[in-house]
């Protein structure tokens, strides 16, 4: 069967390799000139199935209120004339119950840790080298409430099997000597040994790279017009190619995987995809002094940033904004990162050629994204894992080609019928 892969993003791309192992002809499209020059490219780096946490949580309202339209809130909210704005949060406030919650946490947890497991085994079979390690994840509290929060989240996970080991403030220095600057401000931690963090941008290359040479086909800098719909079924999908030619693509099923701009293309289908840009920053800095710069990844929960090494360098990320489509930074809230970052690191880090990235995370009001056929029968979606499309995105892919064939996928979840 010829499928084309809308989106060459890491789950556009793991979405390919999986439906070229199983046999079929594969075509991959996408407006940039590589693979994984969106979301991909900045995103925080880490593969975690111990945090991987639905944003709508019983407590979050509150919180909400607290920052509303504060231009340094972990998560900004503007209100606008969007109408899209505003259903997409009704249905977030809806997903905040506390059913709701345990509901979106376990489904969440078990996509995660099975599209780890599989992450892994790729890596061995294809001898994939992307600048990983496997020291895990340190979460820090800077204050009694927080970290009493923490322990509440860690029982839950406990029930469903993970492990998230709470710390106390020598065993954090001791696992991660580079916070001796910061003791006086600590109140404790949690750790998961079993979480891993790499480079996405470079995964999502080697594995296209694997990908080509398996027969896949990459049409890159090709604009995506339209999907064409006769008889229930999409016959073609509209291009422009770089040249401003006009093409048409037929595939016997189509695959979308476009992160946030998936609903542009399926809203004239009729097609519900309640997904919203979550705008999120990353800073990109040379590590100067690798010894004594972190190896564990670190997760500033006051203020809501992730620091990963990733080989020479260490990527912190963070911060998210629902303000529409537009990626332009914010001065502000890139200098706390920067500065938030130098209080940490103060000589371990250059601080002189930081690289600053924002993406769009799509973002769905459970935090679940949608993997499964849509109503047009041979119409799938492979889209709207938020923060979450690195550590979900392997398995993810796996899942969908399971789907296209006939298979029931392993991790239990809620997939599209």
């Amino acid at each position: 069967m010829k499928i084309a892969v809308l989106g060459s993003g890491v789950i556009g791309t793991a979405t390919a390799w999986w439906l070229a192992a199983a046999g079929h002809e594969v075509v991959v499209v996408d407006r940039q000139s590589g693979p994984g020059r969106e979301t991909t490219r900045g995103c925080g780096g880490v593969v975690s199935a111990s945090y991987a946490e639905p944003w709508a949580t019983p407590q979050t309202p509150w919180q909400l209120l607290r920052w509303l339209c504060k231009d340094d809130a972990p998560l900004m909210f503007k209100p606008s004339l969007d109408s899209k704005q505003w259903l997409w949060g009704l249905a977030f406030l809806r997903e905040c119950q506390t059913a709701r919650f345990e509901q979106n946490l376990r489904a969440m947890v078990r996509l995660s840790e099975y599209s780890r497991d599989v992450l892994v085994q790729l890596r061995q079979d294809l001898m994939l080298n992307y600048s990983y390690h496997e020291h895990g994840i340190l979460n820090f509290y800077r204050d009694e409430h927080s970290f009493s929060m923490s322990q509440s989240m860690a029982d839950r996970l406990r029930d469903i099997g993970i492990e998230r080991r709470l710390l106390s403030v020598p065993e954090m220095l001791a696992l991660e000597p580079t916070l001796h600057g910061i003791k006086d401000q600590l109140v404790g931690g949690d750790y998961s040994s079993d979480d891993e963090a790499g480079s996405a941008y470079e995964f999502t290359n080697q594995l296209a790279q694997k990908a080509q040479s398996k027969g896949v086909q990459f049409l890159f800098q090709h604009q995506i017009e339209k999907l064409h719909c006769l008889d229930g079924k999409v016959q073609h999908v509209e291009l422009i190619d770089d040249e401003g030619q006009y093409q048409q693509l037929q595939a016997d099923a189509f695959v979308v995987a476009l992160g946030a701009y998936s609903p542009l293309l399926l809203k004239p289908l009729g097609i519900s995809c309640p997904i919203y840009p979550a705008k999120g920053y990353s800073a990109t800095f040379t590590v100067l002094q690798p010894d004594q710069a972190p190896k564990t990844s670190l997760i500033d929960s006051k203020n809501h940033l992730m620091f990963t090494r990733l080989g020479s360098k260490l990527r912190v990320s963070g911060l998210a904004e629902l303000t529409g489509y537009g990626r332009a930074l914010s001065q502000q809230r890139c200098a706390k990162i920067v500065q938030l970052t130098k209080e940490l690191f103060p000589t371990q880090l250059d601080f002189d050629t930081v690289q600053l990235w924002s993406g769009l995370r799509p973002s769905t009001p459970s935090n679940l994204p949608l993997i499964g056929r849509s109503h047009i029968k041979n119409l799938y979606l492979n889209t709207g894992h938020g923060t979450l499309g690195w550590t979900m995105g392997v398995g993810s892919g796996r899942a969908l080609a399971d789907l296209i064939d006939g298979h029931q996928p392993e991790p239990e979840f809620p997939f599209l019928h």
